[in-house]
């Protein structure tokens, strides 16, 4: 095992006890382990002094840069006051301000927020508040839910249950309540252009869902814009608002999880507030503390805060909590961040970088021989790479392409992740010019070199 003794001995407890998530250990143990120790910036810094630029945000959640001045001040400020005090039957200032400045950003009646830690709890809440309303409101038959096809809402057993990934979820599936799917519309875009919309089928087939089901249907769920972790699959203008009437016709609550695409990752705080929908639940993590530290919401309309009211002995309370609800550090975070991206967006600041990833996108990699396809929409992409551009074949499970292009990126100063062999280029949304074009430029070069290096079907051991 390389590196200096702290590495070596980082290395072999990361090998000896830890379990990473969504990772084949024997595959990670074959790779020579990074302990990222630091951070300034889009930048991060291992053990061994190499610096990487941050090509997934650490992932998809970092906003304003690693060790950003004016987060860090935040926090101190907060944690000489109290690190955490529950929101159970107490509330804390900052806590009240988030809540209020949610309200704040949100459309319309969305007015309440229910705190918790993660996206997967976000999305939980919002399913648990639908299914109990229609029952507090005489339509306990309500109990159904449809979501757009390919969508990921997390790893807890409700939110594989309303997800579409087979690859994630499917072992589990024996164990899943019962969820209708629709299909997503296509869509290509690139550098602002959409290149294909097609949303005809999607959305006849959520018209014939609805018709069928929708007096025994609580709620629809679908990740409005961009479905990350479906390979940043895009969805055409005006889908969401077509989708959002139909929910309102039929009488079955939206939800639009915006775990990724809210704060600025597409370009504006909320994509809703953005298209001037208002759904009935908005689930809201990641970027909402710029990736300093968990904290997830449910914002809630009010007219659905008001069905759960009632004397204690009704029991139309919500019976549900998480021990670090609204934490106190996590809330200062998340104020200042929403304060500065606020700024980012007024200045256009956030919208020329978006301009540039997608310039340099379409220069260096649009047409390139690996490249099968481009999807783009504000500061998120995927490439998806081919053995041969326009060839049906594509490479090999265990041949892990997409693994080795980033490894070969690691090399170079980038830290990429894959989805097979298809790259996620998330950066934080702070990344200058200098630092966009390095990131494109050390994806392509990684690409070539791997495809040169290329043993055909070797697996990856």
């Amino acid at each position: 095992m390389t590196g200096n003794k702290a590495t070596r001995a980082w290395n072999e407890r990361d090998l000896r006890h830890s379990w990473h998530p969504f990772t084949q250990m024997r595959e990670y143990a074959a790779i020579p382990p990074v302990q990222i120790v630091s951070g300034q910036g889009a930048w991060v810094t291992d053990s061994e002094g190499r610096r990487y630029l941050d090509g997934n945000a650490s992932i998809w959640t970092n906003v304003h840069g690693h060790n950003d001045p004016d987060l860090n001040a935040a926090l101190r400020d907060q944690l000489d006051r109290v690190a955490h005090s529950t929101l159970l039957g107490l509330s804390h200032p900052v806590g009240a301000d988030l809540a209020a400045r949610l309200a704040e950003i949100s459309p319309g009646r969305l007015n309440r927020s229910f705190f918790s830690d993660n996206g997967s709890n976000a999305v939980e809440i919002a399913l648990k508040l639908s299914f109990q309303y229609w029952e507090l409101t005489g339509h306990p038959e309500k109990r159904g839910v449809i979501s757009m096809a390919n969508g990921y809402h997390g790893d807890t057993f409700g939110t594989m249950a309303v997800g579409d990934n087979g690859v994630f979820h499917g072992r589990f599936r024996p164990w899943f309540f019962p969820v209708s799917h629709f299909p997503a519309p296509v869509c290509a875009e690139l550098n602002g252009r959409v290149a294909e919309a097609d949303a005809r089928e999607s959305l006849k087939g959520l018209e014939k869902l609805l018709q069928k089901e929708a007096e025994r249907t609580a709620c629809l769920i679908m990740e409005p814009s961009m479905q990350g972790a479906a390979g940043m699959r895009l969805q055409p203008p005006g889908f969401l608002r077509e989708v959002a009437a139909l929910c309102r016709q039929h009488g079955v609550h939206l939800i639009l999880d915006e775990v990724f695409v809210a704060f600025g990752r597409l370009g504006s705080l909320l994509v809703c507030a953005e298209e001037g929908i208002e759904p009935d639940f908005l689930c809201l993590a990641k970027g909402l503390t710029a990736g300093y530290l968990p904290l997830a919401a449910t914002v809630v309309r009010d007219d659905i805060y008001e069905a759960f009211l009632g004397p204690f002995e009704s029991f139309r309370a919500f019976f549900h909590g998480h021990t670090f609800t609204g934490n106190p550090l996590a809330a200062a975070v998340s104020l200042a961040s929403i304060q500065k991206l606020e700024t980012m967006i007024a200045s256009g600041d956030l919208a020329r970088g978006v301009s540039v990833f997608g310039r340099l996108l379409e220069e260096r990699l649009d047409g390139h021989p690996q490249v099968a396809e481009i999807r783009q929409r504000g500061m998120a992409a995927a490439v998806e790479l081919t053995p041969e551009r326009g060839a049906a074949e594509s490479f090999p499970t265990g041949e892990r392409f997409g693994l080795r292009v980033c490894l070969r990126a690691r090399e170079h100063g980038l830290i990429l992740r894959p989805l097979g062999d298809t790259l996620l280029l998330v950066p934080p949304l702070c990344v200058n010019e200098d630092e966009i074009t390095f990131l494109i430029e050390k994806t392509t070069l990684s690409i070539e070199e791997t495809i040169r290096a290329r043993q055909p079907a070797a697996a990856f051991t």
